[in-house]
């Protein structure tokens, strides 16, 4: 590492650096939370549009308003939910796949006692176990990478994903997704110090990085093909987890960090010295995911997020994010679902 371009340490609440080192030696750790509220039995409200077509179809599935339609939702329970609750006594809870190490969404708090996991997406959990166990602590949390979410559903590890997870037309020949609960885009973070303005020109000659499986690294190859990125531009760091290519750039490894918008401004709320660059150059929508044939746990979230949008929402929104992202913003309001009927 050349120390000459090593970035000044974190202040704040303890600093990425101190909360990477936490978050790889809680890495083994399940936590139980609490959840709150059922969803309505009511499948659709007003304002929800309906498509025609069957959940994880991919074909004609081109942008993000294309993928982002998923199957009504549903109160019953089916062979994936009653396996769930066959479960004994002992192992009687949801398996839920999350982030630990990314602040505001799904993080170690390390000014808690035992460093009890929070944030948005942590919040979201809660809601959905809650409803389909009944119980606030019926939850077991699985910190998964983000190179390894998808075969962790696949797997069996978990099942679902709740972790800033894009719902992508190449996704959906793997997983099903929920209706979208966050709409967000990528964009450039780098220190404030640098020329670079945005995802331009400017990251000529620069080195950028992303997390291994994101679909910011996919982003950013298929430009560079394009010739829509310039060819200098170096993207051959990958990490397995977002908050390690922050770290990257404080060390003065890369010369810049490209990912979703809304972690990106989490953690330029971390780091002082780093900002975005530039505007949003996607428009992405973060979802629930689980197995592709899980058609029922499918429904069933989707039903909690009825409710969840009417009502638990918006101040989870304001609890963790309005903070980074701004009360008034595009993100500051949940997407709109767009369902699917079976044919």
């Amino acid at each position: 590492m050349d120390v000459s371009r090593a970035r000044p340490s974190l202040r704040g609440w303890g600093g990425v650096a101190a909360m990477a080192v936490l978050c790889a030696l809680a890495l083994a750790f399940a936590l139980l939370l609490p959840c709150t509220q059922r969803a309505p039995q009511d499948p659709e409200r007003a304002g929800q549009k309906t498509a025609t077509g069957i959940q994880a179809r991919a074909d004609g599935c081109v942008d993000a308003e294309a993928h982002r339609q998923t199957l009504a939702p549903s109160g019953a329970d089916g062979p994936t939910i009653d396996a769930i609750k066959a479960r004994t006594d002992a192992k009687r809870k949801l398996v839920v796949g999350v982030d630990q190490n990314s602040y505001r969404w799904g993080y170690r708090n390390p000014n808690t006692e035992g460093a009890r996991l929070e944030g948005f997406d942590i919040d979201l959990v809660h809601r959905i176990a809650e409803d389909i166990l009944g119980d606030p602590d019926a939850v077991q949390f699985k910190a998964i990478p983000t190179s390894q979410r998808i075969s962790a559903i696949e797997d069996g590890r978990v099942d679902m994903v709740v972790r800033t997870m894009t719902i992508t037309c190449a996704r959906l020949q793997q997983v099903a997704f929920s209706a979208p609960y966050f709409k967000t885009g990528q964009q450039v973070l780098a220190p404030k110090s640098s020329p670079i303005t945005g995802y331009d020109d400017s990251l000529a000659h620069k080195k950028v990085c992303t997390a291994a499986g994101s679909t910011a690294h996919a982003k950013l190859d298929a430009d560079r093909t394009a010739g829509r990125l310039p060819a200098s531009t170096d993207i051959s760091t990958t990490v397995p987890n977002q908050l390690d290519c922050l770290v990257r750039l404080q060390l003065g490894e890369v010369d810049a960090v490209v990912t979703d918008g809304a972690l990106a401004a989490s953690q330029a709320a971390q780091d002082p010295t780093v900002e975005l660059k530039g505007k949003a150059f996607t428009t992405e929508y973060y979802g629930v995911a689980m197995k592709k044939d899980a058609s029922d746990l499918v429904r069933r979230v989707n039903r909690v997020l009825v409710d969840y949008r009417a009502q638990g929402w918006q101040t989870s929104y304001d609890d963790w994010l309005s903070a980074t992202l701004g009360r008034d913003s595009a993100a500051s309001k949940p997407p709109a679902p767009q369902y699917l009927r079976s044919s």
